[in-house]
């Protein structure tokens, strides 16, 4: 039954509009009077939304407003029957029992149900949210309510902003909790914290209380940074600015971490000067980039967070950490954009490829931090090369590129490459070192309708592969014929992979004789390229192109296996090869494998001899190829010393190595007939040879006066095309049973002995 107090609450709201519906006056009021009174509260009740119910027992009347229809989509004049059964069934089905419940705690005037909330069908089949009101008005001499009016009150919208506000909230409290955030808010006044669960466990105050004393967080400081960071944080009390620091703590378990943190000042609702804040530990975990932060205004403060956490993160995708240039997918945006703006505006477009020479040595020798700070002197360097409105990013590694719009006629481009050239040579100083490198620049330029960016910058590395390959340090522009050896050389570097795959690269082999008996005293081992269109190929012809694909290890490795084999049935068929020399690259020299992989082949100790080129460096052997050189020894393969005269060995490696032979270059034994100091200077290699026990080949022994000269210069061993030409292995064979290098150097000696007689006779005479 309704109270009192249900019954001046109404009063308060509708006496007025009751009193005019019902008759009833204070008897000074006239019928206009009422009139005017109750159109006044229509009105006032229709602007209010506010939908009115009268529901007198005494009479068996019930009344609806016509905003009470219009709030269920009934049109103002339609009739109501006013069923409680009927309009129960409209009632939703999970709200039905609680609006039952709460009427009879209303009718039994229980001040909590005074108001109550409910979901009711729409007439258009929806569900609208109703706040529902209503006291008693009137009751019987026994007590019983005989009139109850109440007000309806149509509060979706309402009801759909909480669900949105509750969602945000939720999908906010998630987000701190997945990203491990901690949160605080701190009263500046009374000096009291309050900290998030987060928080606590990041601190590992374990138990602790979620309001801190203020003084909580400074015990918690590293000593070392206790100072540092609570005279920052005056500072920012002071002057009302935000707060961003990096600073270790120790925790409440005494582990010392690392903590970012962020906070800003705000007034709340009551005037109140407060700070809020979010920290997170960054020790072991990639620093988190949104910031959340709650302010003045909870809801745009953490709007503008977010924004803020958008802009960073959007910079960060374009643009390179270190030098702070715009990153390689910044670029791919830009050109679309340069190019398009060339094309409207008849320009051309311009692109230089940077690449920084020698840059790998510095890294190498002074460390990544020295390599860093050349990156960014780099880039300063461009920046202050170029135009304001030319454009420059950082692609990855040491390369960069410059984007320049253009008259199609200027001839600007070679004088900024020069100078970018000019500036970059310029020595650095990094603690007490001066670091020089340099660059080399691909330029590509193009204009009209037909511009496409993204193919000049495949036509600028082309360039730059260009610049790099005539000596560096230099700027080369695009053309066609550089994109058609670059083509050529993409397509044999193709067909050699295939290659490899189908067992076209075979041994050939060139004989190597005694120079005194002219018996066979060794066999080379020559890689050739069985090639399917264009026939045998030198490796002159495809070597410097699998030095690029790294698979000179890997044919150095099967013409290897193929020579074994070759050897074995040379053997079987009643030849006598004593040795078998083989190319060994240097990248295969300093694999830490190479050991196994000889071991597995099970080498007959004393019959195969690796040849190291001089080009190798022997002087600055590393250890893995030290290594290497011992394992050799041990497996009883020798080293052999190629082309040796024209390398970088000395004889102090010559020593070092202690080589079984080495091989002297084709260069020096070309001119032995035409120059007497050709001739000493052979010798002298030989007498150092023979000095050291190092057999010494000749190679390039061309003609009867080579063998002649050498084997009156003592020379062990004869390699040349005046003896024997390189040969496949089913041809080797025939071709030492016939021994027709023999008869041809029998008669060759014995033609020049006839001239040498004759020469003296004519002398005599």
């Amino acid at each position: 039954m309704p109270v009192k107090k249900a019954h001046t609450e109404a009063g308060d709201l509708h006496g007025d509009a009751a009193a005019a519906a019902t008759g009833i006056g204070n008897g000074a009021t006239d019928d206009s009077d009422l009139a005017e009174r109750e159109s006044r509260w229509n009105y006032a009740l229709v602007g209010s939304g506010l939908g009115v119910w009268d529901h007198n027992y005494r009479l068996d009347r019930k009344y609806y407003s016509p905003t009470w229809k219009t709030i269920r989509g009934m049109a103002p004049d339609e009739e109501a029957d006013g069923d409680y059964e009927a309009w129960l069934q409209l009632v939703h089905p999970d709200d039905r029992d609680f609006v039952v419940h709460a009427i009879d705690r209303q009718n039994a005037g229980d001040p909590n149900y005074q108001i109550f909330e409910y979901r009711e069908r729409h007439k258009d089949g929806q569900w609208v949210w109703i706040e529902c009101r209503g006291a008693c008005v009137e009751w019987d001499e026994n007590g019983v309510p005989t009139r109850i009016i109440g007000t309806d009150t149509d509060i979706t919208a309402r009801k759909e902003a909480e669900e949105t506000l509750s969602r945000l909230s939720r999908r906010l409290d998630l987000a701190l909790e997945v990203s491990r955030i901690g949160v605080f808010e701190a009263d500046i006044e009374r000096d009291i914290v309050q900290w998030d669960d987060r928080l606590i466990a990041i601190y590992g105050l374990k138990g602790a209380s979620r309001l801190i004393g203020g003084d909580a967080w400074a015990k918690s400081l590293h000593p070392d940074d206790r100072e540092r960071v609570l005279g920052l944080s005056d500072r920012s009390v002071e002057s009302g600015s935000d707060f961003q620091q990096e600073y270790r703590i120790i925790r409440g378990d005494g582990a010392e971490r690392v903590i970012r943190a962020r906070s800003a000042f705000f007034v709340d609702g009551n005037g109140h000067r407060k700070l809020i804040g979010a920290n997170w530990d960054v020790t072991e975990e990639v620093a988190l980039r949104n910031e959340l932060q709650r302010a003045k205004d909870l809801a745009e403060a953490r709007n503008r967070e977010l924004e803020a956490a958008k802009e960073s993160i959007e910079h960060l995708a374009l643009h390179d950490y270190l030098t702070g240039l715009p990153n390689r997918r910044y670029l791919d945006k830009m050109l679309g954009e340069r190019s398009a703006e060339c094309r409207a505006k008849g320009l051309a477009l311009a692109i230089l490829h940077i690449d920084l020479d020698r840059f790998k040595q510095i890294n190498d020798t002074l460390g990544h931090r020295a390599g860093d700070a050349m990156l960014q002197h780099a880039a300063n360097v461009l920046r202050h090369s170029v135009r304001a409105a030319d454009f420059v990013a950082r692609i990855g590694g040491d390369e960069f590129v410059i984007l320049c719009a253009v008259d199609p006629a200027s001839k600007k481009i070679a004088g900024l490459a020069e100078r970018v050239i000019r500036e970059l040579r310029k020595p650095v100083r990094y603690e007490g070192h001066d670091c020089r490198f340099g660059a080399s620049i691909g330029i590509a330029i193009d204009s009209g309708s037909t511009l496409d960016a993204k193919q000049m910058l495949l036509d600028a590395d082309i360039a730059l592969y260009r610049a790099k390959g005539l000596g560096r340090n230099r700027f080369e522009f695009f053309s066609a014929s550089a994109r058609r050896d670059i083509i050529s050389a993409k397509h044999l570097a193709d067909e050699i992979l295939i290659g490899l795959e189908r067992n076209e690269f075979v041994p050939f082999y060139q004989l190597q004789f005694d120079a005194r008996t002219l018996d066979v005293a060794g066999i080379e081992t020559l890689a050739r390229w069985q090639h399917p269109v264009h026939g045998l190929l030198t490796p002159d012809r495809f070597l410097d192109i699998a030095e690029d694909l790294d698979v000179v290890s890997t044919i150095d490795a099967l013409i290897l296996e193929r020579a074994l084999a070759d050897r074995r049935v040379w053997i079987k068929d009643g030849l006598s090869i004593p040795k078998i020399s083989v190319n060994v690259s240097a990248r295969r020299l300093a694999d830490p494998d190479l050991g196994k992989k000889l071991r597995a082949l099970k080498i007959e100790p004393g019959t195969i001899s690796f040849e190291l080129l001089e080009s190798i460096s022997l002087d600055d052997c590393d250890e893995a190829v030290a290594a290497n050189l011992k394992k050799l020894r041990k497996l009883g393969i020798d080293i052999q010393i190629d082309d040796f005269g024209t390398g970088h060995a000395s004889i102090v490696s010559l020593l070092r190595l202690s080589p079984k032979t080495l091989k002297i270059d084709r260069e020096l034994i070309r001119m032995l007939p035409q120059s007497s100091e050709q001739r000493k200077l052979v010798g002298s290699i030989i007498d150092i040879g023979r000095s050291l026990n190092i057999l010494v080949i000749a190679e390039g022994v061309e003609t009867a006066d080579h063998i002649r000269i050498l084997e009156e210069l003592d020379c062990d061993t004869l390699q040349g095309y005046a003896l024997a030409r390189p040969m496949p292995a089913m041809q080797i064979p025939s071709f030492i049973r016939a021994g027709s290098w023999r008869h041809g150097q029998i008669a060759a000696r014995a033609l020049q002995t006839q001239l040498r007689r004759a020469l003296r006779s004519r002398a005599a005479k």
